[in-house]
């Protein structure tokens, strides 16, 4: 008996093929990451950051051409502000008019820059239950707060208030016909993103439209 045909004894030319081909598609690749927080990347919102507190203290964060950061009674062009999402929690802010990124000195001081600092420029978003946000640097882990007077050269212990409230900015969204409504958005971090549960309770400014 002929051991040496193929197909008794000695495997063919093509399982060496064959066997190089299963071992290429059985090899294990890592699953893409699902993570729904992850559609969020790059999220940008218009927003006024408004702050007050008991002591009279009240204003709106302007960014300046100039890169001075300073606090104005009125909403106003320099005012407006684009907060944008690099990571979960994390945002930049960059005055709109400016075209400066709102960043922190290590010792709290702010100024706006024409280039982004992934350090100086990186703020955490902290969301609270009275529908205020509070902001700290991401690097430094001080929180973004006006000088009472809205000069630099004053220490800590003389600046104002934390909390911001985030106030819907111009978008110029084309406005809808009269006697229809525009639908609002869902809100994709609820449970009930359609409301239709009941009205939703307890949301940041800074996240409706």
């Amino acid at each position: 008996m002929n051991w040496m045909r193929p197909g008794v004894g000695v495997p063919g030319p093509w399982v060496p093929l064959l066997t190089v081909f299963l071992l290429g598609v059985c090899q294990a690749h890592p699953i893409p990451d699902s993570s729904p927080l992850l559609q969020f990347g790059g999220q940008v919102r218009q927003r006024h950051l408004y702050t007050d507190d008991d002591q009279g203290t009240e204003a709106h964060l302007e960014v300046r051409e100039d890169g001075t950061v300073v606090g104005a009674t009125l909403r106003s062009p320099e005012s407006l502000l684009e907060l944008k999402a690099l990571k979960p929690g994390v945002i930049q802010i960059r005055g709109v008019k400016a075209s400066r990124f709102l960043c922190q000195q290590p010792d709290g001081v702010l100024y706006g820059s024409v280039h982004f600092d992934p350090e100086a420029c990186s703020f955490r978003e902290l969301l609270l239950e009275d529908g205020y946000n509070v902001y700290q640097s991401e690097a430094h882990g001080l929180p973004l707060r006006l000088p009472k007077s809205y000069s630099p050269s004053q220490g800590l212990a003389a600046w104002g208030p934390v909390r911001f409230l985030p106030l819907p900015g111009q978008l110029h969204q084309p406005q809808e016909p009269p006697g229809f409504l525009a639908p609002e958005p869902p809100d994709v971090g609820s449970s009930d993103p359609l409301s239709m549960v009941g009205p939703l309770q307890g949301r940041s400014p800074s996240y409706v439209s």
